[in-house]
């Protein structure tokens, strides 16, 4: 019973954790860093050029070339990279792997057989087409889902904002995205919070009917207040002078280096699209 219990508790408190780690990952933004130092808005339509540039390819290799790149940018920003991995390989990409699967069969893609065999009775036939284009939607998706997190946890969360609306993105989308940042991360200590009293006042042996009862209030409970915070959390950023604009200390000016960054970022995209249009 304890050891379930454990589990139960380990299982919680990691997730919990996992997604404060995974969220709130502004100590990264604030480090000495090659991307920290350039400027938000040319940092971010460089790596629009990059993700555009994973999207439009047809080559595996090139996938894997601009992978391998934003592996050396987060490492040259001080970005930890297990962190880094653990973020942009789960959910998403493996999401993707399963969707990817079904592609190599002859069945869905058809062409010249690699790998043939029976199961329960059934012949099933891998393409070399299937897999050649489920592995490149899987790179595709890794290679485009890793760029996309190096830019948010190498840029502070109202700069980026910021940006969003610099490039003409509606405000209440961006208001939208900056109240839910806010509400996850209180919706998470409430969730927190909840299962620590219940631990300290009922203990961890519990009648499976009475845990029943618990979950199921607490459930309700969770609603509710879930409910009332979504508009509490909007009444304090009201009285804090919250107008649906964000609002950063720091003017955002470019650098001749930021300049430079943004026409080297250019370079290697219209390159990287001249190379793929010749080899298809």
């Amino acid at each position: 019973m304890s050891k379930n219990n454990n589990f139960i508790e380990r299982s919680l408190t990691g997730a919990i954790s996992f997604l404060k780690e995974s969220i709130f990952a502004d100590e990264y933004a604030a480090k000495r860093g090659f991307l920290q130092s350039l400027d938000p808005r040319i940092k971010a339509i460089s790596f629009l050029f990059f993700i555009m540039a994973v999207l439009f390819t047809k080559s595996i290799a090139i996938c894997f070339a601009l992978y391998a790149m934003c592996l050396i940018f987060a490492h040259f920003s001080n970005v930890h990279m297990g962190f880094f991995l653990k973020r942009t390989w789960i959910f998403i990409p493996i999401f993707s792997l399963f969707i990817a699967i079904p592609a190599i069969f002859s069945v869905f893609t058809p062409g010249e057989a690699i790998f043939i065999f029976n199961v329960i009775g059934l012949k099933l036939i891998i393409t070399r087409q299937g897999l050649s284009g489920a592995s490149l939607f899987v790179a595709r998706v890794i290679t485009s889902v890793s760029f996309a997190v190096l830019l948010s946890i190498t840029t502070r969360h109202f700069t980026l904002l910021r940006v969003l609306r610099i490039f003409g993105i509606p405000q209440v989308f961006v208001m939208t995205l900056g109240m839910c940042y806010r509400y996850i991360y209180l919706f998470l200590e409430v969730i927190e919070n909840t299962y620590l009293a219940i631990k300290s006042r009922v203990g961890m042996r519990l009648h499976y009917k009475r845990g029943q009862h618990i979950v199921a209030w607490n459930i309700s409970s969770l609603w509710h207040r879930s409910y009332y915070l979504n508009q509490a959390v909007y009444n304090a950023m009201l009285s804090r002078g919250y107008n649906g604009e964000p609002i950063v200390a720091d003017d955002l000016k470019a650098k001749l280096k930021d300049w430079a960054w943004l026409f080297l970022s250019a370079l290697l995209f219209i390159t990287l699209l001249y190379i793929g249009g010749k080899k298809s």
